[in-house]
């Protein structure tokens, strides 16, 4: 099909190479479907020929006041029985204009005239009353011309027939076919023209062509400054579907998709997209730029209710993997959200667990997904809890609100109380204690009692042997006399060659204080590559807690932390090295129960820090 894109082709000339039959009057009639549009308005004129003599021809009416935006010919052949039993062939040729008027006030359409040869048969002229602006869809249009030349049901312009794909979608989300350029434009469309703050809103943008298409180059997105944006749909190849918009024929390339959601309140201005593109064949193709259109979107705040920014469609649920536990086993607890709308916006309150519970740091999963129009996802948070004491517990309720922006009110999401019983662990322990220290099993008071049975027979038999010699008389007896006195005399030279030399220096000190702390983490350095990550941790704990005891005078394993450090403080510790020995027994105590605390990584740094607590205590 030509390009119909101007005015200039308002005057095309149709060759009507039609048959001749019986003989029978040629007619022409012209009919347009409205009498007042808008200067936004597309409207349609039907030109009906029919028993047009072989070598007819068609002049269309000419305007500039119009811009032909769309053109179509259909035709129809019937036969009948005239009068007297004479057979009659009825052609019919129908012409359908899609226009568009080029400025408002009464215009005139010129007739349509049909010359065939012998004679000139002309239409009466069509006035068209334009108006500024655009005229509802559901504005009552006129009645299709009556059926004169008996066209079958489903012809373009008889009754019945639409021809509009887009009649039942509103005015604002028909893309407006441009002026000018109207072959080949962009278009950006929101599912909305109004959300409210944290909602999500659709933006799309479609290209809309009546010509061929090689490549779309490039595709630059307009700033989405004051939004928060998750791409929904990025096609990679061009793929197109059929679209009359306005009565026109297009071809509709999705280009891109994203869901976009406002952060704050007021009338937001989305930028143009703009695209590089290149029509025709691919070897002999022109590259065009297009640009799109700007949008408007009216952002409100929420309304009145709870402090929430959380929007969207949203469910909580709980799982815990046990209510009754014993003393020091650890409980997963694992809160689940799921729904539509901003995931990553989403924040819940922290879990509260019970004072008596030691909780470790969650780990936390996002699972995004998408719907037909929306977005949204799952995420699970898994705490890890250990019980340090004996009772009965109850993990609070949880309620979140949220604003619900297609019921348009808030909702709740609500996790009830839930029950921990806790029972006595290993030995009927109530309270946990710190790992390291000693447990006594038994009664350590119960000494020497005798097996059931009695005593035993004496031996009353007996061997006789050769004496050895006396080890006086031995060779060796006199060297392994003297080496205690010679080890004495070596030691006394060795401090009287070290005191000549000069007092320790710090540096000697500090090399003396490793050697005694490596000495000490023996039992742990044997577990740092391999054995179970709580026996290795619990061995470094021992040495450092046995390091502790000896250099204060007094027991610590049975110290709380706080206790702990105010003994440290009065020992003149100073505050870092305080602080460095809290440190390595609180990461001794998370590496039983915290993933990836048995790595040798984890495991050497844990060495490492001991080893430093010991060496800075002089």
């Amino acid at each position: 099909m030509a390009r119909t894109g101007s005015a200039s082709l308002f005057g095309l000339v149709a060759v009507l190479a039609l048959p001749a039959f019986a003989a029978a009057e040629p007619e022409v009639t012209m009919q347009a479907d409205r009498e007042k549009v808008g200067v936004e308005d597309t409207f349609r004129v039907d030109i009906t020929v029919a028993n047009a003599p072989q070598g007819a021809t068609l002049n269309l009416p000419s305007s500039d006041d119009f811009e032909v935006l769309g053109r179509s010919q259909g035709s129809h052949m019937s036969y009948s029985v005239g009068p007297g039993g004479a057979g009659v062939v009825t052609y019919v040729q129908k012409h359908t204009l899609t226009l568009r008027a080029n400025r408002t006030g009464k215009l005139t359409i010129p007739g349509a005239v049909l010359l065939t040869g012998s004679e000139k048969l002309a239409t009466r002229p069509l006035v068209i009353e334009v108006v500024p602006g655009r005229i509802a869809q559901n504005d009552k249009r006129r009645a299709p011309p009556p059926n004169p030349f008996g066209l079958p049901p489903g012809f373009p312009g008889v009754p019945g027939f639409d021809d509009d794909a887009m009649s039942g979608i509103p005015d604002d989300l028909v893309p407006e076919v441009p002026r000018g350029d109207s072959d080949l434009f962009l278009r950006m469309t929101l599912d909305k023209n109004e959300a409210y703050v944290g909602e999500q809103v659709m933006l799309t943008i479609h290209l809309y062509s009546r010509i061929d298409l090689s490549t779309v180059d490039a595709v630059t997105m307009p700033k989405l400054d004051g939004f928060l944006s998750q791409d929904f749909k990025t096609p990679t190849q061009l793929m197109s579907e059929q679209r009359i918009i306005s009565g026109v024929a297009y071809r509709e390339y999705l280009l891109r998709q994203k869901a976009i959601f406002p952060l704050k309140s007021g009338s937001v201005v989305i930028e143009p997209a703009e695209a590089d593109i290149t029509t025709g064949l691919i070897f002999a193709g022109h590259k065009v730029h297009r640009k799109g259109n700007e949008l408007k979107l009216t952002v409100r705040n929420l309304p009145p209710g709870p402090a929430t920014t959380i929007v969207g469609r949203w469910r909580l649920s709980r799982e815990i993997s046990q209510t009754e536990i014993s003393l020091g086993e650890p409980v997963q607890v694992k809160l689940t959200l799921e729904g539509r709308g901003n995931l990553q916006a989403v924040q819940l309150p922290p879990l509260n667990a019970p004072p008596s519970f030691k909780a470790f740091d969650p780990e936390t999963s996002d699972k995004p997904s998408s719907s037909r129009s929306h977005v949204g996802g799952t995420r699970v948070i898994e705490y890890t809890l250990v019980p340090q004491q004996t009772g009965n517990f109850v993990l609070p309720s949880v309620s979140v609100p949220y604003f619900d922006p297609e019921a348009r009110k808030y909702d709740e999401m609500r996790l009830d109380e839930l029950a921990i019983t806790v029972k006595p662990g290993v030995g009927g322990a109530t309270i946990q204690m710190q790992p390291g220290v000693p447990t006594v099993t038994g009664d350590p008071g119960v000494k020497n009692q005798l097996i059931g049975g009695g005593l035993k027979s004496l031996r009353h038999t007996a061997r006789f042997a050769t004496p050895r010699p006396a080890l006086s008389t031995q060779p060796w007896f006199v060297p392994l006399g003297a080496a205690p006195l010679l080890l004495t005399l070596l030691a006394g030279a060795f401090v009287f060659v070290r005191g000549s030399i000069g007092p320790e220096t710090e540096d000697s000190i500090k090399k003396r204080q490793a050697r005694a702390a490596k000495k000490r983490l023996a039992g742990a350095e044997k577990l740092l590559a391999k054995g179970s990550t709580g026996d290795f941790y619990a061995e470094v704990e021992r040495a450092l807690t046995s390091f502790m005891s000896a250099r204060l005078g007094l027991a610590v394993a049975g110290l709380t932390r706080d206790e702990l450090m105010l003994k440290l403080t009065a020992a003149g510790l100073s505050e870092v090295d305080r602080r460095r020995i809290g440190h390595v027994l609180e990461t001794c105590d998370t590496g039983r129960y915290a993933p990836g605390m048995g790595e040798p990584a984890a495991r050497q740094q844990a060495m490492d820090e001991a080893t430093k607590a010991m060496e800075a205590w002089r």
